[in-house]
């Protein structure tokens, strides 16, 4: 079975390497664990200055698997049950609260589509490069679901005005025009070759920041970067939203590739 994330060490650096290239690098519960045990390995070492999260075969990530859910859709609770989906929602949240926790400096290197989840990771990191060929959307909403945990995590990275067209109206947007919204740093002309030289030289950059003072810089700017902890009601709203019956119509019209027709 082929290790959904890989982890290449060069010096100082690790690449994480989403790599699930046949579901364009999608979150599935592995994903997430594989992103959280690396999270912990991080955080204690000492040795480890930066970290550079990308996918393979030409996708970032597009976004959460609703593969495990599909029992699910529109279905509602038996009385009294604790909702599954809850804890698998917020552990999701918990991987997004750890990626902005790391004491290394974390850069999003983004080829492709960079979709739901996929954007949240994007935006828990420090610094993004990007080609042209990237892509980014929430487009939970136009499945009748909520971008539940990723929500405070795009509201910081873009502020209030940008961040509603992204959750609410789940604008989609070519790599022009995410620098320009200030969601990436660098757009490259080219490929993966480019992208490689590009974040190579901002780590170049980087490498004259003090490691512990990086670390204490992202502790204290994360005490008050208003991000508030919303992470068991975000699962509440993510997993009442999947349980509903604009899902089930929203997530059904994406499969038969027409438009949603919603109550009112």
């Amino acid at each position: 079975m082929t290790d959904v994330l890989l982890r290449l060490r060069a010096g100082h650096t690790e690449r994480w390497v989403l790599n699930s290239p046949a579901t364009r690098n999608s979150l599935t519960d592995a994903t997430v664990d594989a992103l959280l045990t690396a999270c912990q390995g991080a955080f204690i070492d000492d040795s480890l200055r930066f970290v550079v999260l990308t996918g393979s075969g030409g996708s970032f990530c597009a976004g959460g698997s609703l593969g495990g859910f599909n029992k699910l859709i529109g279905q509602a609770l038996v009385h009294g049950e604790i909702d599954p989906l809850l804890a698998m929602n917020q552990r999701f949240g918990d991987l997004l609260h750890a990626l902005t926790a790391l004491p290394q400096i974390l850069i999003a290197e983004v080829d492709g589509p960079a979709m739901g989840g996929g954007l949240g990771l994007v935006c828990c990191a420090d610094f993004c490069v990007a080609t042209q060929a990237a892509t980014f959307a929430a487009p939970e909403v136009t499945l009748g679901l909520v971008p539940a945990q990723i929500a405070p995590f795009v509201w910081r990275r873009l502020g209030d005005r940008a961040a509603r067209q992204f959750l609410l109206q789940a604008q989609k947007v070519n790599a022009a025009q995410a620098l320009d919204v200030g969601l990436i740093d660098q757009c490259v002309s080219g490929g993966e070759a480019e992208l490689l030289i590009a974040t190579d030289a901002i780590l170049h950059t980087l490498k004259s920041a003090a490691p512990q003072a990086v670390a204490a810089t992202k502790k204290l700017m994360s005490s008050f970067d208003g991000v508030p902890d919303i992470r068991a009601a975000a699962a509440q709203a993510f997993a009442s939203s999947l349980r509903g019956v604009e899902a089930s119509e929203g997530i059904a019209a994406f499969a038969q590739k027409r438009a949603p027709r919603w109550a009112a």
